[in-house]
């Protein structure tokens, strides 16, 4: 059981720090860029929220298998596959998760209009600098919102690890596979405590959300 916990914190973990990093800058560029076809990007980018997990799944493993282009282009060091592997969860997660960090981060950045970056413009800050000391302090509540949501989602997860991973004991289980196990071999009362702690986690995000939120609300100047 701890293993299987230690495994779905971790995967969440480095889930939500990959996905800060990579979803800062497309959720910056889709709020302050004014190409028409930005939209399309953000509805690629939001396309996990209407998908079934089922199908993302799928095709993560397809380009994670061993005959895939993708990965004949690492055969050479050594990697034949990342499929039924943790990196493997990791890759998946992220494609999963991506809208619930790029979403609240875009609302932030859009939050917080020209007049903030001009004025620090006319300060003789370079376009990097105000990202950094303008934008970034100003969006804090979108970013806490993404690292909750991303969390929190990810530790839920069932099909896109369910098919990547292959719900291996000790490398791939996590705890909402481990809860499906439990029911298919009639284990209910184990799978009882796991799913109501589940539960819990997903009350205390949620309260987390709002009480971050109305606390920095009641900080805004």
């Amino acid at each position: 059981m701890w293993l299987v916990l230690t495994t779905t914190v971790e995967l969440a973990f480095v889930t939500t720090i990959l996905l800060i990093l990579l979803a800062t800058p497309l959720a910056w560029w889709l709020a302050r860029s004014r190409r028409w076809w930005k939209e399309v990007i953000g509805a690629v980018a939001a396309l996990p929220l209407v998908l079934p997990p089922t199908v993302i799944g799928f095709y993560v493993l397809i380009a994670l298998g061993p005959d895939s282009p993708l990965m004949s282009m690492l055969h050479p060091f050594g990697i034949r596959t990342l499929a039924f592997t943790f990196s493997g969860l990791v890759i998946g997660s992220l494609f999963y998760s991506l809208p619930f960090a790029v979403q609240p981060l875009r609302t932030a950045f859009e939050a917080i209009g020209d007049r903030p970056l001009e004025i620090a413009a006319t300060m003789g800050a370079k376009p990097f600098d105000r990202f950094l000391t303008v934008a970034i302090p100003m969006s804090r509540r979108g970013f806490l919102s993404a690292a909750i949501l991303v969390f929190a989602h990810t530790i839920g997860e069932f099909g896109v690890v369910l098919m990547i991973g292959g719900n291996i004991p000790g490398k791939t289980e996590v705890l909402s596979t481990r809860i499906y196990q439990l029911v298919e071999s009639l284990q209910f009362g184990e799978a009882h405590r796991i799913a109501a702690l589940l539960v819990l986690f997903s009350f205390l995000a949620l309260l987390a959300l709002l009480l971050i939120e109305r606390r920095i609300g009641d900080f805004k100047p």
